[in-house]
């Protein structure tokens, strides 16, 4: 009896295993790399054949023909140039396409291609690495505030009517000994009598040969006491003079400067203690700034600084910096600094906002603009261009910057051109790549790990047949 030849299901289990096992990879890879399952299936399918390189000859020494690959689709590679199915990308020679960015790696980021239309649809601009001064300046937002030592205010030292007001309005100008308002009092007109009365006593005493040194006395306090309730000499002066009692008398402005707090009409009673002006003197003012933590040891009193405003873009204010805050913003992390700037023309108005440029000790060292550094959270990354559209990431260490620039510490040499506009979208390519080759990398070992072989067919099968 003949033997019955093995089904055709059992000549080739091993290839059908490898075939299923190829299969389902590839369909993951596609899955992961989202939005070309079918062009990825096609050219892992073809991977065998149309996408190995030819090895050179030994014989003639010929050169493998060039493959080409898309920036953006590691996956996608072929013999012939062409662009590629899933993004319409140019494909590139991987022959002369970078692999490495001339320095160390980054972690996570990989070399990318921008041909030079998509460079300019998105923006994107280089600038060079310079040798410059650096760290002698540094900017902060500030404030302008009322010179708090420049305030004064006008109090009632004794009750009183308001007769008539001469500083009518908040915001007028006056200037020192200029009157502001004139009021009727008893006790001052009480005053007024007993200071006369002691000039005629010390005159009596004079005349009839006895102790003028009392007479002086009495004259030099009641004289005290109306200095005490803020008599102008002026008023005093005249009293002497005339030896007459004036019925109301007329209160000085104590300073020059504006006046900012007015609570006065007239008709009205000041009580004692009242305070019916406010002034200040405007001549100088104080500019609030924040400067943080990092930024504090530069930061010294006296050291010179400019303010610019948008009321005046053509015009720079010079002061210094006169006080440093004691105490740290636990909740901004900075340090409240004051500066003093002269203003003698009152264009310097509390509560406006500028432009505060601490003035320092400058050095030279390399500088890229500030925008060209790509914070990761744990390092800074710039995206160098190694020419032809290819931009490689690079890590760099950073110093001291003024906002504008910063300083390059290591990672850069002067003459490289780093990338300053859509870095970001820069970036964000980058990392898309290296994930994407990261994940071509692991599929392609995966599948080219050999099947486990079939278990031999057990004569339990012939057995029956």
């Amino acid at each position: 009896m003949s033997s019955v030849p093995p089904p055709p299901s059992s000549q080739a289990p091993s290839g059908r295993r490898f075939g299923a096992t190829a299969l389902a990879s590839t369909a993951l890879v596609s899955a992961l790399l989202g939005g070309g399952t079918v062009h990825l299936l096609s050219h892992r399918e073809e991977a065998p054949h149309a996408h190995a390189a030819p090895s050179p000859s030994p014989e003639t020494g010929e050169k493998a023909t060039p493959r080409f690959q898309c920036p953006m689709h590691p996956a996608i590679v072929q013999d012939t140039p062409g662009k590629c199915p899933i993004c319409g990308m140019d494909l590139v020679s991987m022959a002369s396409s970078p692999t490495t960015p001339g320095g160390p790696t980054v972690e996570g980021l990989a070399t990318v291609a921008i041909d030079p239309s998509r460079q300019q649809l998105i923006g994107l601009r280089t600038a060079p690495v310079m040798e410059g001064k650096v760290g002698g300046t540094w900017r902060t937002n500030g404030r302008i505030a009322q010179d708090e030592t420049r305030i004064r205010r006008v109090h009632m030292k004794v009750p009183a009517f308001v007769e008539r007001v001469f500083a009518d309005f908040t915001g007028k100008p006056v200037r020192q000994g200029e009157p502001l308002f004139a009021v009727y009092s008893p006790e001052l007109l009480a005053a007024q009598e007993e200071y006369l009365l002691a000039l005629r006593t010390r005159e009596a005493l004079s005349q009839a040969g006895g102790m003028t040194t009392d007479g002086d006395a009495l004259v030099a306090a009641a004289r005290r006491k109306l200095e005490l309730w803020d008599v102008p000499q002026a008023t005093l002066e005249r009293l002497t003079r005339t030896g007459e009692a004036t019925r109301t008398l007329t209160l000085v402005s104590p300073i020059s400067g504006v006046i900012t707090k007015k609570d006065v009409v007239e008709g009205a009673r000041l009580e004692l203690g009242a305070t019916p002006y406010e002034i200040v003197d405007l001549s100088r003012v104080w500019v609030l700034a924040d400067v943080y933590e990092s930024e504090l040891r530069h930061v010294k009193v006296g050291m010179p600084a400019t303010l610019q405003l948008k009321a005046f873009p053509h015009r720079v204010f010079a002061g210094k910096v006169s006080f440093l805050d004691p105490v740290l913003d636990s909740a901004t992390r900075t340090v409240k600094v004051r500066l003093e700037f002269p203003n003698p023309d009152g264009d310097l108005r509390p509560e406006m906002f500028g432009e505060v440029v601490l003035r320092g000790a400058s050095r030279d060292a390399l500088k890229i603009p500030a925008d060209a550094v790509v914070p990761t959270g744990t390092t800074h990354v710039v995206f160098v261009s190694l020419g032809d559209g290819h931009f490689a990431p690079r890590e760099v260490r950073l110093g001291e910057s003024d906002g504008k620039s910063v300083e390059v510490t290591s990672g850069l040499k002067a003459g490289d051109q780093v990338v300053t506009g859509a870095n970001f979208l820069v970036d964000s390519e980058s990392r898309l790549r290296a994930s994407l080759s990261a994940l071509t990398s692991s599929s392609s070992g995966a599948m080219a790990a050999p099947a486990p072989a079939a278990p031999p067919a057990s004569s339990g099968h012939h057995g029956g047949h």
